[in-house]
């Protein structure tokens, strides 16, 4: 009865720890260290933005498709996209638009701050607003870990797909457009054929978790 009773308590921790790598397993997606295609996408909210407004989620809540890219100014990756990212939203810049495309920067260097910020977006004639989060905790909540990395999000905001935004950082090379073509996707209510890629950039400057001793 012992040992019967041993076996049996052996099979229960074995079959809890399966359950338990499962689960972990499915909490994020195969790039991305946080979310799954599929998953409810973080809110946030009241952040400042380089037109001088403050955004949240719900700013966006009429949209059908929400396109969130992770950018900055100090990436040359990112910058490189910079014309890209402006021509999509440029796309969709009608406000009765189904579609809205903004950036968020996390970075907390000098080069990525506010002030820069909006002199990056001045220069450049950014038409999508393009937020600061100095806490980081939108990136983190995403699993942002590249600049640029994109996150497109359907109507009920379940994430699409994520990753990067083409398949070739340089432009004349491009063949697949991922993030316009999950928007049309999502746009039918459907799913894109591509949902998740590995972002190409710049590793985000999260801040440095010291621990006490």
């Amino acid at each position: 009865m012992i040992a019967a009773s041993r076996q049996y308590v052996t099979v229960l921790l074995i079959s809890f720890c399966f359950i338990c790598i499962l689960n972990t397993k499915l909490s994020a997606g195969k790039y991305n260290p946080v979310l799954s295609v599929g998953d409810q996408a973080p809110a946030w909210n009241k952040l400042p933005a380089t037109d001088g407004k403050l955004y949240s989620s719900d700013s966006f809540k009429n949209k059908e498709v929400l396109v969130i890219a992770f950018t900055c100014n100090s990436c040359p990756y990112a910058v490189d996209y910079e014309d890209r990212l402006n021509r999509l939203a440029q796309k969709y810049a009608a406000k009765d638009s189904p579609v809205a495309v903004i950036a968020v920067n996390v970075n907390l260097v000098p080069a990525d701050s506010l002030e820069k910020m909006k002199e990056q977006a001045e220069k450049k004639q950014f038409v999508f607003p393009y937020l600061f989060d100095a806490s980081q905790k939108i990136g983190q909540e995403f699993g942002a870990t590249r600049t640029p990395e994109f996150f497109v999000l359907n109507k009920t905001r379940n994430v699409v797909y994520m990753g990067a935004m083409d398949d070739a950082t340089d432009a004349s090379k491009v063949k697949k457009q991922y993030v316009s073509l999950a928007i049309e996707a999502a746009l039918k209510g459907k799913e894109p054929e591509m949902k998740e890629t590995i972002a190409i950039g710049c590793n985000v400057r999260y801040k440095r978790i010291r621990r006490k001793n």
